[in-house]
């Protein structure tokens, strides 16, 4: 594989390595590049530097706003692949996928009863 600079290959290698060069001084989590760190102190500043043209919702990484686009877009990249009904989000394709499975994870102390989302069991929960 080749790089632009020697920078880059330099991040590259760390891959490899594992090594973490930049650690964060609020939380000691550590990081492969300057700018991964930056994206990730914006955790502790609360600064949002990505506003969505749309709505005008901030995003702290521009990779959020771009997953955050696909509400106004409406693009659906995650099909089903058992009826190919498609979802703008993995988490939404993950959560229907239990309707072909018949998965029920989530179940209630107290009657036992099963449901395949956390909503509809705590929905249930208020009728104890």
């Amino acid at each position: 594989r080749s790089f632009k600079t020697s920078s880059t290959l330099t991040i590259h290698r760390r891959i490899h390595t594992g090594e973490k060069m930049f650690p964060c001084a609020d939380c000691g989590k550590s990081y492969k590049s300057s700018s991964t760190l930056t994206i990730h102190r914006r955790i502790h500043t609360g600064e949002k530097m990505f506003p969505c043209a749309d709505c005008g919702k901030s995003y702290k990484s521009s990779s959020t706003l771009t997953i955050h686009r696909r509400i106004h877009t409406g693009e659906k990249m995650f099909p089903c692949a058992d009826c190919g009904k498609s979802f703008s989000f993995t988490s939404a394709l993950i959560r229907h996928r239990l309707i072909h499975t018949g998965e029920k994870p989530y179940s209630c102390t107290d009657c036992g009863k099963s449901f395949n989302r956390s909503t509809h069991l705590a929905r249930h929960r208020r009728t104890h």
